[in-house]
């Protein structure tokens, strides 16, 4: 039987799970045609493979940029090794069940890297795995200090939990989901007022998360959390009152100020202004070969 929504309430109507669930496809909301109940690939397809050591296959979405954030501060930081390929994944299309996206993470999730400098490469995906061996790899961007590395690498195993709850809970439940449930977004909506008030309260007496050192705690925490103070995730910095956190405010502005991850924020991105976007990165000099495509396509002047 299908499940509707009572429209003088905007409630779904009683539900009893069955004694055995079943997959009535398509379901799942605004993800509907993506979401399954098995892993695996669904078709044969080759992943390319560019000149750098690096290949990342990936999607600007939070969990993307934080790589690609991670990458050109290394390039920032004049870790010349740290030149990549950046290829786009259209996980609305499915592009992440494909045999070979598949090889490299079984889990079908963006993002993936595949780094060539060993024979035969070597295969990680999970965000905070990548960043953790890019941060071993150049010895970057994570503390050398005990207490700060401990530091560090709690925050980072935080936002790996944590922000499921932000995306698959609230941002679902309040965006996503077919119909409005009071009683799933009321529940997902403090879980992620409480996870704002933990870091404003954490970045009071903290410049960064890790304290003095700007780390991967840091680029693995600022795409998520970032984009929900500024409303960029699912316009929702009016309903979750935002404004209440200046010391996360401070460092959100901070960090989007950088040059790198300016850069970052732009590589696999497929929405927003056309000059932000940057889909596929095989060489620095995309980024400005990006902007002048940009401009001429508008036909304007180069800026």
């Amino acid at each position: 039987m299908t499940n509707t929504a009572d429209a003088s309430t905007n409630q779904p109507p009683g539900y009893a799970p069955p004694k055995v669930w079943q997959w009535q496809a398509p379901n799942g909301g605004a993800f509907a045609g993506i979401n399954r109940p098995v892993s695996g690939a669904t078709h044969e397809k080759t992943l390319p493979v560019g000149k750098h050591p690096l290949q990342l296959y990936s999607m600007g979405t939070p969990n993307g940029v934080k790589v690609t954030i991670m990458l050109e501060e290394l390039l920032a930081a004049g870790h010349s090794g740290a030149e990549y390929d950046a290829w786009l994944i259209q996980i609305g299309e499915g592009d992440q069940f494909a045999s070979g996206f598949v090889e490299i993470n079984p889990n079908s999730k963006i993002p993936a890297l595949a780094d060539h400098s060993t024979n035969p490469p070597m295969h990680y995906f999970e965000s905070g795995s990548i960043l953790f061996h890019l941060a071993e790899k150049f010895g970057a961007f994570l503390p050398t200090s005990p207490r700060a590395r401990a530091a560090a690498m709690n925050w980072l195993f935080w936002q790996m939990g944590a922000a499921p709850y932000i995306g698959g809970g609230f941002g679902h439940f309040y965006s996503y989901a077919p119909f409005k449930i009071e009683y799933a977004i009321d529940r997902f909506a403090m879980e992620a007022k409480r996870q704002l008030h933990l870091l404003d309260t954490h970045l009071a007496s903290n410049a960064f998360m890790a304290g003095d050192d700007y780390s991967i705690a840091d680029m693995a925490i600022w795409p998520w959390y970032g984009a929900l103070l500024r409303g960029d995730a699912y316009g929702a910095a009016d309903f979750l009152s935002t404004h209440e956190y200046a010391n996360l405010a401070r460092w959100v502005d901070a960090i989007g100020a950088r040059p790198a991850v300016k850069r970052g924020r732009m590589v696999n991105r497929t929405f927003g202004a056309p000059e932000t976007q940057l889909r596929e990165r095989h060489d620095a000099s995309d980024f400005e070969t990006n902007r002048e495509d940009k401009v001429i396509a508008r036909g304007g002047d180069r800026i």
